[in-house]
């Protein structure tokens, strides 16, 4: 064999060689790729059936009711127009009211919601009166009854309370709400019926 076929060889060789490497390279870079798992963004919770249970009281729904005279002020009748609606993301039920109390025009804004971690339903409400919630009453629903239960400061004293809310139909239910005295004895404090628009 003469000099220049040999070094066309090594060079036949060494061209065969690269291009063996380079398809060794691609090949294990296709594997290695398939074999390391890919990074998949956090799933977006979705609502579970206890908070599609808070369904209910999406929509409009206009209250009367009366109020006992007790520290949350005098007693008498009472009147609402709430607009309630699911909140982004359908967690949580947002109610817009306005109305009459004994006390004078009434707006409030409520939450309902549930938590998942508690297994507890949840409330929180702000008003246009004086009173501000500094807890957050619980509650659980048990076939076509809401009760929710709470203790906080009125007065410089602990009371309990509890808000009973009776689905009479899916669109009418009656709310009860009581505090507990230092008898133990349950007293009630509102009472009410709601119905809704059609």
């Amino acid at each position: 064999m003469t000099t220049t076929n040999a070094a066309r060889n090594d060079r036949a060789t060494t061209k065969r060689l690269k291009v063996l490497v380079r398809r060794t390279c691609v090949l294990v870079s296709v594997i290695g790729f398939q074999l390391v798992p890919t990074a998949q963004a956090p799933q977006q919770p979705k609502p579970g059936p206890e908070h599609q249970r808070l369904a209910y009281f999406v929509g409009k729904w206009t209250t009367e009711g009366e109020m006992k005279p007790s520290p949350m002020g005098p007693g008498g009748k009472l009147s609402s127009t709430d607009t309630c609606e699911w909140f982004e993301g359908r967690f949580a039920v947002i109610c817009h009211s306005d109305g009459k109390t004994p006390m004078g025009p009434s707006k409030s804004l409520a939450i309902l919601s549930y938590s998942a971690e508690e297994k507890v339903y949840t409330y929180y409400g702000v008003d246009n009166s004086n009173m501000t919630m500094a807890t957050v009453p619980r509650g659980m629903v048990q076939g076509d009854t809401w009760t929710y239960t709470d203790e906080s400061m009125m007065g410089g004293k602990k009371v309990k309370s509890r808000v009973m809310l009776k689905e009479l139909s899916p669109s009418a239910y009656t709310f009860t709400m009581e505090m507990q005295g230092p008898d133990g004895k349950w007293a009630p404090m509102m009472e009410s019926k709601s119905t809704k628009a059609k």
